[in-house]
């Protein structure tokens, strides 16, 4: 192959290819009509060639400069699988099949002779879509802003079908130095300081517990915690559909961000289900009812938060993002901040750090001066593995279309992202769409058997915010 048709992995892209396991994301996409295969069919084969990274393969070796993408052409027959279902079958299981069929699927690996995607078409009415498409691609392709700015680059508006949808546009949160600016230079200058000190002093923090976390520091064992089993354990997917609308209602009356509310819930939610997990017998009744104050109060349970590295964050134009030198460009531009969860109402869950930059420049440091011979032993034992089997969850958030969107004539209901090879027992997707807001929970069923628990416990933390706020006079 010519040099022009090469290119070297990003460092994230490396760590998510030098395991045995296979890191993989899954979208999840719900329509509203029954798909025509043939439809995708022909739009893959027209289109499949024009992007650099479906359209190779990975090829790994053991020179300095290590595993490479090599342009390849794709039969796209080898990736569209669209099983025969008999709908009379199933009958009103649909979400049961769906789910044991993507469940399956993690089991399965991808060909790595061939590119690292498939699409599964599965024709079955479920309680949100009538249907469903199953998008499976390795992690090493591209992170959740990458395959948003892709589907959009697929889809059109439903309410105007020769209209691209509409990307929104996200703001940088505006910190208080900012708004201080025309308060004079003395208050000004003091006020920098004290951000570029507490800056400073947070990333030291940050990255102490980084070190303690690769080193010895271990979360509490609880029902939600998993552990190197749950990297090869099959993987079970849910998602919950909850209004959009309610969450920026929360946003707006607090004075927060969206991710700022997301994780009250989400730490609101695994609060609920650790009480039930810890109930206690009612000796009167000799029913089980579960407590506030049940979870121990060492308990220390933290997640890996995805952060966004591109300056320009939200999801961007797949041609801009596709651009050479781009700064959102297409790939795993990604990296984690370590966040403990805690179920008192006064906990501050976004500090201002610089954890996550410097742990990405760490790792791209040691791609460049060892090798990618020792990825393996270095980054993944020591780093991204380490921090894998210390934490307890995963938890991401991505942007989506602000209006419904359609693919070919097949309107779209939902979009529920996901991934799996990872060692936690527990990943937690926010992904918007139009008014909505989708809650995708994939779990390892071995350690916590109900997801749709979780769902419910999503779903009502976030009633029980706006019915409180609401109750206050809000």
């Amino acid at each position: 192959m010519a040099k022009e048709e090469e290119e070297p992995l990003s460092p994230m892209a490396r760590i998510f290819q030098s395991s045995g396991t296979d890191y993989c994301t899954v979208i999840i996409v719900g329509f509203k009509t029954k798909i025509n295969p043939d439809v995708i069919l022909d739009d893959l084969k027209q289109n499949v060639s024009k992007h650099p990274r479906i359209s190779s393969i990975l090829l790994t070796s053991q020179a300095e400069d290590g595993a490479r993408w090599i342009k390849t052409l794709v039969n796209v027959e080898d990736h569209v699988f669209v099983p025969d279902i008999d709908p009379d079958e199933i009958g009103d299981q649909g979400n049961k099949f769906v789910e044991d069929y993507i469940s399956r699927l993690t089991m399965l690996p991808l060909d790595r002779s061939r590119p690292l995607w498939d699409i599964h078409i599965l024709n079955v009415k479920t309680s949100d879509a009538e249907a469903a498409g199953l998008i499976r691609s390795h992690h090493s392709l591209g992170d959740g802003m990458s395959r948003m700015s892709l589907i959009l680059a697929c889809t059109h508006k439903s309410s105007d079908p020769e209209a691209l949808p509409t990307i929104p546009i996200l703001k940088r949160r505006e910190n208080v130095s900012h708004g201080l600016r025309n308060t004079g230079w003395f208050l000004s200058s003091m006020f920098a300081i004290y951000a570029t000190v507490r800056l400073i002093w947070n990333t030291i923090v940050d990255l102490l517990l980084l070190l303690a976390t690769v080193l010895f520091l271990k979360d509490t064992e609880t029902s939600l915690k998993g552990g190197a089993e749950a990297e090869s354990n099959a993987k079970r997917f849910s998602h919950r559909i909850v209004s959009l609308n309610d969450v920026s209602l929360i946003k707006d009356i607090m004075d927060m961000t969206i991710n700022d509310v997301l994780l009250g819930v989400t730490q609101a939610a695994l609060s609920r289900y650790l009480n039930v997990a810890h109930d206690k017998t009612n000796g009167n009744a000799g029913t089980s009812r579960p407590l506030l104050n049940n979870i121990p109060c060492n308990v220390r349970i933290r997640a890996g938060i995805l952060v966004n590295l591109r300056s320009e964050i939200g999801v961007q134009p797949l041609a801009d993002m596709m651009a050479k030198d781009s700064k959102c460009r297409w790939g795993n531009l990604i990296n984690i901040v370590v966040l403990p969860l805690s179920i008192g109402p006064e906990t501050d869950p976004l500090k201002n750090s610089l954890h996550a930059p410097i742990l990405y420049l760490i790792m791209s440091f040691i791609v460049s001066v060892f090798g990618a011979r020792y990825i393996k032993m270095i980054i993944r034992a020591a780093l991204f593995n380490r921090l894998l089997l210390s934490t307890t969850a995963f938890i991401s958030n991505v942007n989506g279309p602000t209006e419904e969107i359609s693919l070919h004539g097949h309107p779209i209901a939902y979009i529920a992202p996901s991934v799996y090879g990872h060692a936690q027992a527990l990943l937690i997707h926010f992904q918007s769409y139009a008014d909505k807001m989708v809650i995708s929970i994939a779990v390892d069923p071995t350690i916590i058997p109900d997801s749709h628990k979780l769902c419910d416990a999503m779903e009502e933390s976030l009633k029980s915010m706006k019915i409180a706020l609401l109750g206050k006079g809000y």
